[in-house]
């Protein structure tokens, strides 16, 4: 909404960069925001014939020694630290890994939902994204060694996870455990082997169906992954931290740079009408920088 100190407002399906206006009193000034390709592709498209929007995943103010607080408010906007969805760094933790962390900690608090037991080895997960690039991460934190990744970009940059098998196809039926991060449950649940699970973490279409008989038949485990689906905000930092404090410990800090591009904010309507066509950003995480 108007007012909110956005500084992306998507118009009739075109995004355009607000003047940035001074921080209240109290509040955290935006230095970067984190774009959620996915989901605001769809608020674009929303655009077309509905009302403008405010733009925005996650804006992130603070500094790096001191710990980079991330928060669920529109691009560049400035934001409370304390306001509910907010979460803060490890001190020290780079800007790339605190982005990515905030999409790892989407998988975190969505694999808590799966039945226990479930082998994660072998995994299939369906997308190429920021989500799935945090989901397969988080796959290898719980131990898996091999996961396999959907996509049809041969060369996506998700494919140096340690331990990520990138697959054009899949074996229809084969799969345990198939995640979807890409919002095409559909397509997903065909890979599901019988009596296996599907697990739903990137946003589906509000059109989208699932086959109840085949749900019925395949006697299937379907789980919801959204991230706020059993929101605490004591946990929800804390995953946050056990996440961050992983990437930092066992992840290279130039394999994670390399998932990253930080570009100019007044370059944001270029980046949003590049989304969805093979020139969009061949990293997953997008971070626009606001800082004069």
């Amino acid at each position: 909404m108007l007012g909110d100190g956005a500084r992306v407002r998507l118009v009739a399906g075109r995004a355009h960069v607000l003047p940035a206006v001074p921080t209240p009193d109290g509040l955290t000034p935006a230095r970067f925001s984190v774009l959620s390709p996915g989901t605001e592709r769809r608020i674009l498209a929303a655009t077309v014939k509905g009302p403008a929007r405010s733009s925005g995943y996650i804006t992130v103010g603070g500094k790096q020694e001191r710990g980079w607080f991330l928060a669920p408010v529109p691009h560049g906007a400035p934001f409370n630290p304390q306001r509910e969805g907010a979460v803060v760094a490890v001190l020290g933790t780079s800007l790339h890994a605190a982005a990515l962390a905030r999409f790892q900690l989407m998988a975190s608090l969505g694999l808590a939902h799966l039945p226990g037991g479930v082998d994660l080895e072998g995994a299939v997960v369906a997308g190429s994204g920021p989500v799935a690039l945090g989901c397969v991460l988080e796959l290898r934190r719980r131990g898996a060694c091999r996961v396999q990744v959907l996509t049809s970009r041969r060369d996506a940059a998700i494919g140096r996870v340690p331990g990520a098998e990138l697959a054009g196809e899949v074996k229809a039926a084969g799969a345990g455990l198939v995640i979807d991060a890409a919002g095409l449950p559909e397509r997903a649940a065909e890979l599901v082997a019988q009596g296996g699970v599907l697990g739903l973490l990137g946003t589906p279409e509000e059109s989208g169906t699932l086959s109840a008989l085949k749900l019925h038949r395949g006697g299937w485990t379907v789980v919801g992954m959204h991230e706020l689906a059993a929101f605490d905000p004591g946990r929800y930092q804390a995953a946050y931290t056990e996440v961050v404090t992983w990437l930092n410990a066992w992840i290279d800090p130039e394999l994670i740079a390399s998932w990253c591009r930080t570009v100019p904010g007044d370059l944001a309507p270029r980046v949003f009408e590049s989304l969805g066509r093979p020139e969009r950003p061949d990293e997953p995480i997008v971070i626009f920088s606001w800082e004069a």
